[in-house]
């Protein structure tokens, strides 16, 4: 596994880094699997080429000093899937996930998203931070709530009819943390 991205969080079992090339075939595959991307409104990669050039052309980093992050376990150095953070097309904060299937139910994607939420509000000094979900994603809605992210309104995501919004400010997350102590 090519280690050459930049590496943004560490959690006690995963690492979170920007994309590399390397990445190319494991995205190409995650996306592959329509029950990963059941609730996304994304469409599949038609083929790996079409990966490296998402990874090539991803320019979220440099422009906003933030994006999805590859997910690699430690010590295995396994891709897993990605989190990470991202303006929408409301310019708001977006949280996101997407982990191969083989690795649902495991708290990966809590673990993650909790590292992004840290590091979103503690080094980026953000002011609040969203997540978006389709009603029927049961799985994704508790990891939203696990992260004490509070529901705020249904609205129309990327397609997907009355989707639910849930958000979190650095004052709650702050709050979160005094009281988790």
């Amino acid at each position: 596994m090519n280690r050459s991205g930049k590496y943004i969080a560490e959690t006690p079992r995963l690492l979170l880094r920007e994309f590399v090339l390397d990445d190319a075939e494991n995205i190409w595959e995650l996306n592959s699997d329509p029950e990963v991307i059941k609730y996304t409104g994304d469409p599949p990669f038609a083929s790996v080429k079409m990966a490296r050039e998402f990874i090539l052309n991803y320019k979220d980093y440099k422009k906003n000093g933030f994006g999805r992050w590859a997910v690699i376990t430690k010590p295995s150095d396994s891709f897993i899937g990605w989190c990470g953070l991202k303006f929408n097309e409301q310019n708001l904060v977006d949280l996101g996930f997407r982990f191969f299937k083989r690795e649902w139910n495991k708290g990966y994607a809590t673990e993650a998203a909790q590292a992004c939420l840290e590091h979103g509000f503690l080094e980026l000094n953000l002011n609040e931070i969203i997540g978006r979900v389709a009603r029927q994603n049961k799985a994704s809605i508790k990891v939203l709530e696990k992260l004490s992210m509070d529901y705020w309104k249904n609205d129309n995501c990327k397609g997907i009819e009355d989707s639910l919004y849930y958000r979190i400010t650095k004052e709650q997350y702050l709050q979160n943390i005094k009281t988790s102590f």
